[in-house]
Order: structure tokens, then C-alpha cells, then sequence
């Protein structure tokens, strides 16, 4: 087993990008350990529909970052109190889904510190009913990731903020999380501990566990084809929202020239089509705003950009074009 070093880096898009490429690149006849933390961000399972897991609200005027990551499961919270692991392996045809191999030396750690934990379900690790770690897999076909969340300490307040989302009337295919009761591990430790120690302990610990470890240091060839991996993948729109499947939404608000009522779908993460009902009243078709908002990404920055010269009074009289946006975006 070989330790590798992401050198303290904190942006999740680069972790993920490290994480893939030595998935893809590194010797394959290795076994590999990777712990990483990550500064505030929601990881959206490869399978989910990004608009369904997160509250753009707050997301941005948080700057919290949104990205989707290769293996499936749910969406999660990070920030700086959570410590993420990955062990990269052979994919024989048997570990896949077999959660208790991997997540055995983790638990027997946490176990050894006095945090009586142990997998429950198909991939969750629990204390008592509280969930401190959830996991996920990706297979290559000859290698697989097994990753995972530890929430050492977590600003649980953010995670309820970030994955808060509104009850509108969403119908995708998407595979939708399931909100857990979480726990911070430091809720049960007997004495404080910090980051810094408690990855240092599990660390320990696992090499115990395991044959003795090395520490590998990326050159800095491998750090730049990371890099690239993270501009070409991990930082476009088109992975993080136009990769969620297929979905359609309805958006409805009563305003003082009357009701809109919009039905939009959405097809690879841009408007496929959409539909505005209601009692206001206006000189202009209504299907002619419509035939403007087809293939407009769906996010606020870009219906804007696409509605900005383009005056709403003639379609709904007196409503600011703000009202209109953030209704159609989710943002209102």
C-alpha cells in the first residue's frame, strides 16, 4: 500500500482530478491510499441531478462549490472538518459493492479511539443512529475506487444550508439522496483532538493494518497532468449541472400582474422546452419568449446573459425581469 501526498490542497475539483488520474495512470499492480479535505463544496454523486441536491441561494452567496464526481451514491457536504478517504485498487469482480472489506480498517480505527462505529446498511458507517461516514465505489473494469466521507467535524448548520432544496415539483430520473441523521466524530471522543491528529491517528492506524506504507510525491509532470484533468473535466458546467439527467420542473408564483405558472424540461442540462401559463396579461406571444429560452443552459448566469436586452413588459406588463428570472431559475 502506498500513501499518496496531495500536499494540503483543499480545492475539490483539484482532489477529484488526483483522485481519477491515479485511478487511470498509476501502477496498476499497486495499491494506493488517498486522504483529502476539501474546502466548503457539495459532491454530487455521478448518477444525480445537480439542481435536485443543492440551494443555489445559498451555494452562491456562499461560493461553495459544486462538482460531480465519478462515483455514484448521494450528494455530500465537505468543508475543512471532514476527511475524506480513497483506496485505490484491483477490481477483481468481487470487491465491487463489498463496502465491509473497505470500510473494515477504517471502522477498527475509530473503534481503537474509542468511537464505537460500524457499518450499517449497504455503505454508511454509524455511531449508535448517527451517521459520521458515507462511501462509494467506481470501477474502471481492472480498477476501482472505494472512497469515503469522515465527518470529524463538520459545521453541521452548513450541511443543512447547502443541501436544503425547495419543494417544487421535480421529475427526473436522477438518483435522488437520502438525508441521514448525521454526527460529527468528535461528538464521541472522550478527549479534543484536532484535524491534524486525527488524520495522523488513522493514518497510524492504518498502516497497522496493513503491509508497511511509502509516501509517494507526485513530479511535477503527474501534478500538471492533474491540473489539466481538473480544467478539462472537474471545472466545466458540462460535467457539474449538464451531465444530470434528463428532469422536468414546474415553477409557480402569484405576483401583482397575475399568476405564471412555467413547466420546463431539461435535457443535458440545458432547456429542451418550456411552457408559461397563467392570468397575466400581455401584447406580445408568450411562445416567443419561450422559443428564446430553448438551449440556454439551466442556471441563473446564463438566463440572464440571454435575457438581457430583451424587454418583459410586452409578455407580462409591469414585472421586473429580476421577479421573472429568479422564479424560472429556483432562486426566488
Amino acid at each position: 500500500m502506498i500513501f499518496i501526498d496531495n500536499e494540503g490542497h483543499t480545492n475539490p475539483k483539484l482532489n477529484l482530478a488526483l483522485e481519477e488520474y491515479a485511478l487511470r495512470h498509476f501502477d496498476a499492480s499497486t495499491n494506493y491510499l488517498l486522504f483529502y479535505i476539501n474546502e466548503p463544496s457539495v459532491i454530487i454523486g455521478r448518477n444525480q441531478n445537480t439542481i435536485e441536491e443543492i440551494n443555489p441561494n445559498y451555494i452562491s452567496a456562499q461560493n461553495i462549490h459544486v462538482v460531480r464526481r465519478i462515483s455514484g451514491g448521494g450528494a455530500v457536504y465537505h468543508d475543512l472538518g471532514n476527511l475524506n478517504f480513497s483506496f485505490i485498487t484491483d477490481h477483481d469482480g468481487q470487491q465491487i459493492s463489498n463496502f465491509e472489506k473497505f470500510t473494515a480498517p477504517v471502522i477498527s480505527v475509530l473503534n481503537n479511539m474509542g468511537v464505537p462505529a460500524a457499518l450499517k446498511g449497504r455503505n454508511d458507517i454509524l455511531v449508535t443512529n448517527q451517521k459520521i461516514s458515507g462511501t462509494a465505489q467506481f470501477s474502471t473494469g481492472k480498477r476501482m475506487i472505494s472512497h469515503g466521507t469522515l465527518l470529524f467535524n463538520t459545521n453541521m448548520d452548513e450541511v443543512a444550508k447547502a443541501l436544503h432544496v425547495k419543494l417544487d415539483k421535480i421529475a427526473s430520473k436522477g438518483h435522488k439522496s437520502v438525508r441521514s441523521r448525521v454526527a460529527n466524530i468528535t461528538d464521541f471522543l472522550s478527549k479534543p483532538l484536532s484535524m491534524a491528529a486525527f488524520k495522523n491517528n488513522l493514518l497510524a492506524g492504518l498502516y497497522q493494518a496493513s503491509e508497511p506504507f511509502e509516501t509517494y510525491k507526485l513530479t511535477e509532470t503527474e501534478w500538471q497532468a492533474v491540473r489539466d484533468l481538473k480544467a478539462e473535466k472537474y471545472d466545466l458546467w458540462e460535467w457539474n449541472y449538464g451531465r444530470s439527467p434528463k428532469f422536468n420542473i414546474q415553477r409557480q408564483k402569484r405576483f401583482a400582474i397575475g399568476e405564471i405558472d412555467m413547466r420546463v424540461f431539461v435535457e443535458k442540462g440545458r432547456i429542451s422546452d418550456i411552457k408559461i401559463f397563467g392570468d397575466f396579461f400581455g401584447r406580445q406571444p408568450i411562445s416567443d419568449l419561450e422559443a428564446l429560452l430553448i438551449g440556454v443552459p439551466y442556471q441563473k448566469t446564463a438566463i440572464e446573459n440571454q435575457l438581457n436586452n430583451l424587454n418583459l413588459t410586452g409578455y407580462f406588463g409591469t414585472l421586473p425581469k429580476t421577479e421573472f428570472i429568479n422564479l424560472l431559475a429556483g432562486t426566488d
